[in-house]
């Protein structure tokens, strides 16, 4: 069973920066897609960036150009780097792993990941 372990969160300023990492047991890299996902209150979860197990990257356009993915697989550790953040960036952020190749896909069917970090906050004051 894949196990993930989500930290690096707090709080921040708008324009600031955060990192967060989500470290990753019971499985073996590059044989699942990985991915970060947010969820602020009141709203539906949504997805923010992906690493399909062939590498190929995705991000949601809120994101694009502040946000970038990347994993570490002799950590095995996925990496959300988080660049001029803004308000609407807060949220709880969740990383999550699954055994098909794409988050994408897994999206496109309508089913969630199958593993669940436990979340961290991200907190972005104006």
């Amino acid at each position: 069973k894949v196990h993930l372990v989500g930290s690096g969160g707090g709080s921040v300023q708008s324009g600031g920066s955060l990192r967060l990492s989500c470290t990753a047991s019971g499985y073996t890299p590059r044989t699942y897609a990985m991915g970060w996902f947010r969820q602020a209150p009141g709203k539906e979860r949504e997805g923010v960036a992906f690493i399909d197990d062939d590498g190929t990257i995705t991000y949601a356009e809120a994101v694009k150009g502040r946000f970038t993915i990347s994993q570490d697989n002799a950590k095995n550790t996925l990496y959300l780097q988080m660049n001029s953040l803004k308000p609407e960036d807060t949220a709880m952020y969740y990383c999550a792993a699954d055994p098909r190749p794409s988050m994408t896909t897994v999206q496109a069917l309508g089913v969630s990941p199958l593993f669940w970090g436990q979340g961290t906050q991200v907190t972005v004051s104006s």
